[in-house]
């Protein structure tokens, strides 16, 4: 994995700083860095372990080195979120996975859900899948929360909000320095590898701009939800948008979000001469 990683990057240097539609599953782009953990796995990007909350309550789930494809549909390494409600990951993992409340599927490419639980202590746990539901060896650490209280009367479109794509990290105005984790998200939208032309599903595609540059436009054309990235020292204002798999339309946009880039390697270049 490291050597592919490093050979992916190697690729990338000697590609134009424009957008770049690679044939794997990693978007190759110069400023595209290998992430921190090089093995894939799901987790939660908005639950920690021991989180209290009060139900109805949204689920975030977030993709490492993988992406996403509705169920019933193959496109590279891609495959469909589940989420394990009290149940330890199968010990089997040749046979498809229940259809119960405790294995809920999201097979349409979905970044979340919504919870009603009742009071109580719950594990959580995301497990990939393929088009079939068979498990592949890619799932989060279980996570435990307390349900406080189950709110009456609150309806899932309230706790959700109005369909939107945003991106989760870094945050507005921080400061990020040489590779760093850029997290995407979709609410109400579906995610799902290029390749397999699902109708009503996107790809993300990251822009960032800064002054006196030409805008750089990075894809994920294989369902990714997440990169890591190195850009040159500078301030940038980085903006998501959802293309329309099926006719290459702008599906949806993120608010913008400035980041401070501080690359230590140009320091280090610049120390070195």
């Amino acid at each position: 994995m490291r050597l592919f990683a490093c050979l992916a990057l190697v690729a990338s240097l000697a590609a134009p700083a424009t957008t770049v539609f690679a044939s794997s599953d990693a978007a190759l782009h110069p400023w595209v860095a290998a992430p921190a953990r090089l093995q894939p796995g799901a987790h939660f990007t908005n639950l920690a372990d021991g989180d209290s909350v009060e139900s109805p309550f949204v689920v975030k789930f977030g993709l490492t080195l993988r992406g996403l494809v509705p169920a019933g549909m193959t496109a590279g390494k891609a495959g469909h979120h589940h989420l394990l409600v009290n149940q330890p990951l199968p010990l089997d993992f040749k046979k498809p996975l229940p259809f119960t409340d405790k294995y809920m599927h999201f097979g349409k490419g979905q970044m979340e859900t919504v919870l009603d639980l009742k009071p109580g202590t719950y594990q959580l746990r995301l497990l990939l899948a393929d088009q079939g539901h068979i498990p592949d060896f890619v799932f989060s650490k279980p996570v435990s929360i307390t349900v406080t209280r189950q709110r009456s009367g609150v309806t899932t479109q309230s706790v959700q909000g109005a369909p939107r794509i945003e991106l989760l990290s870094p945050a507005d105005g921080s400061t990020v320095r040489d590779a760093f984790r850029v997290l995407f998200h979709a609410s109400g939208h579906n995610v799902s590898h290029q390749a397999a032309k699902a109708a009503g599903t996107g790809h993300f595609r990251l822009i960032a701009e800064r002054r006196g540059a030409k805008p750089e436009v990075i894809a994920f054309p294989a369902g990714q939800t997440e990169a890591w990235l190195e850009p040159p020292t500078g301030d940038y204002q980085f903006k998501l948008e959802l293309v329309s798999n099926t006719d290459g339309s702008v599906m949806a946009s993120s608010t913008p979000v400035r980041v401070r880039a501080e690359n230590s390697r140009e320091v280090l270049k610049l120390v070195q001469r």
